[in-house]
């Protein structure tokens, strides 16, 4: 018979271990883990590799950048189309960063932290390419209206595939700052991994914030092509977004006085997405804040108040709530609202780890909340898209029983090139495979939707893009986040 010290261990451990359960339930964080990366092996363009995992896609845009001479093979398409789009590629950089930086040994812990490296690594090795002097930065290849009359799979592409481009005569800061932000970020985590690619990317983030405050301008003038589809609504965040990273990468005190003396800080932000970053750099200054790096009076402080404005806001404790739907969803905006839910829930999660390490909370208007209450929100958003909602559905594709099966996406919505190699013309492929009402031939394993409507409505057809379309800036976020989730003890 056990002693009653061992007896009250065993029932404490059968404690913990039905605790944990009840938290997890039934979802199982690892696997929506693992395909969020397999999301961007199907988004790649360009010359796959031996090790791609999704096979029914194959090489495509092989021929990228030769109208203009440059080699631009390579880099992601940004969602259901064949576009190449650098605005949200370099974001969608940046975060999968960040979302591997905070999160590495969980990565680890899980076995995906090469898998989250070679997503990053996609990436900016295009980026790199596109960088192709100091002052010069390619920023789309394909052109998206001839791209949207046509529904062809990426390896058939018949569509112009033009290149677009940001020089000291046709200036894009908001462009440049961002791509710089994703090379700075994505430099830290190569650090200890390949320190010779680390340096390569910190020397082209260098010269791009350089490029970006000398030559001021909005990208999306400089390429109108581009402003149809990702317009910018300015570019001081990318400044001080880039700023942040590159102190964060170099700890040059230059980068903190581009911060410090910035003469907007963001104020009261409502969104944290790929045409407002202010938040982005709120919470990595307020990161300074609570490490003892920066003070907390004047900038420094605004920085972190406005960063918890928005936090307080998500989690219903603010003066100005964001809207939750019935099933209790963060609501932001009617078009992919679930980009906006993932870079919220992203915010929260990375806060609570800094709160964490220094023993503090936030007071909200609504009250104190701690790191654990910050946990608690991103899981009760995540388990949302995994399923947990009154749809019974998982937002994210590949996850659970019940997906979208209709995605809005060519490559996914058309047999395999590798299944039926006879190419589909650019207008045979909405006969032939968009106006279906069948699933998709092709599973898109890990890509998140747009989502539901504000009553957690969902319809699941391929012509509704605006909840059906996927994007590889929804995805980035929820990666740092499912790993920590995945670890819940940690």
């Amino acid at each position: 018979m056990a002693s009653p010290n061992l007896f009250g261990l065993i029932c404490l451990l059968m404690f913990l271990l039905t605790t944990q359960h009840a938290v997890l339930g039934d979802i199982d964080y690892g696997d929506a883990l693992t395909k969020s990366l397999m999301f961007y092996e199907a988004q790649r363009s360009g010359k796959l590799p031996s090790t791609q995992r999704v096979q029914w896609r194959g090489d495509s845009g092989l021929k990228d950048g030769s109208d203009a001479g440059v080699h631009l093979v390579g880099g992601y398409y940004d969602a259901g189309d064949n576009v190449k789009f650098g605005f949200p590629m370099a974001f969608t950089i940046t975060m999968l960063s960040w979302s591997t930086l905070e999160f590495t040994k969980q990565l680890e812990a899980k076995d995906e932290l090469s898998n989250a490296l070679d997503a990053i690594k996609w990436g900016t090795d295009y980026l790199i390419k596109a960088h192709t002097a100091p002052n010069v930065l390619y920023g789309e290849v394909g052109d998206g209206d001839s791209d949207h009359e046509c529904w062809q799979r990426p390896e058939d592409m018949t569509t112009p595939r033009t290149t677009f481009k940001i020089d000291e005569q046709h200036p894009g800061s908001d462009l440049a700052g961002e791509t710089a932000a994703a090379l700075a970020a994505a430099s830290i985590a190569f650090k200890d991994k390949n320190p010779k690619y680390a340096s390569d990317l910190l020397t082209h983030a260098k010269q791009l914030f350089e490029f970006a405050r000398n030559h001021p301008g909005i990208y999306s003038n400089s390429i109108s092509a581009a402003g149809k589809f990702y317009a910018s609504s300015g570019y001081e965040d990318e400044l001080l977004w880039a700023a942040s990273w590159l102190h964060r990468a170099t700890d040059d005190k230059t980068y903190l006085d581009n911060l410090g003396q910035a003469g907007n800080t963001g104020g009261a932000r409502t969104v944290f997405a790929w045409d407002d970053k202010f938040i982005g750099a709120q919470v990595l200054v307020a990161k300074l804040v609570l490490e003892g790096k920066v003070d907390s009076a004047g900038a420094w402080g605004q920085y972190k108040s406005q960063a918890e404005q928005f936090i307080c806001s998500c989690i219903q404790k603010g003066n100005n709530n964001v809207k939750k739907t019935p099933g209790g969803l963060l609501w932001f905006l009617p078009w992919n609202n679930l980009q906006y839910t993932s870079t919220a829930v992203f915010v929260a999660t990375a806060y609570s780890e800094y709160l964490n390490a220094k023993h503090a909370s936030i007071q909200c208007p609504g009250g104190i909340v701690k790191p654990s209450d910050l946990i608690a929100l991103a899981q009760s958003q995540v388990d949302y898209i995994l399923g947990s909602n009154p749809e019974g559905m998982s937002f994210m594709v590949g996850f659970g029983t019940k997906y979208p099966t209709q995605v809005h996406h060519r490559g996914a919505s058309i047999v395999s090139i590798k299944e039926n190699s006879a190419p589909i013309s650019c207008k045979a492929g909405f006969d032939l495979w968009f106006n279906k009402t069948s699933p998709n031939p092709n599973v898109l394993d890990g890509a998140i939707v747009g989502g539901p409507d504000e009553n957690d409505g969902y319809s699941d057809s391929r012509s509704n893009f605006q909840m059906a379309e996927p994007a590889t800036v929804s995805t980035a976020p929820l990666v740092g986040v499912l790993a920590r989730l995945a670890l819940v003890n940690w």
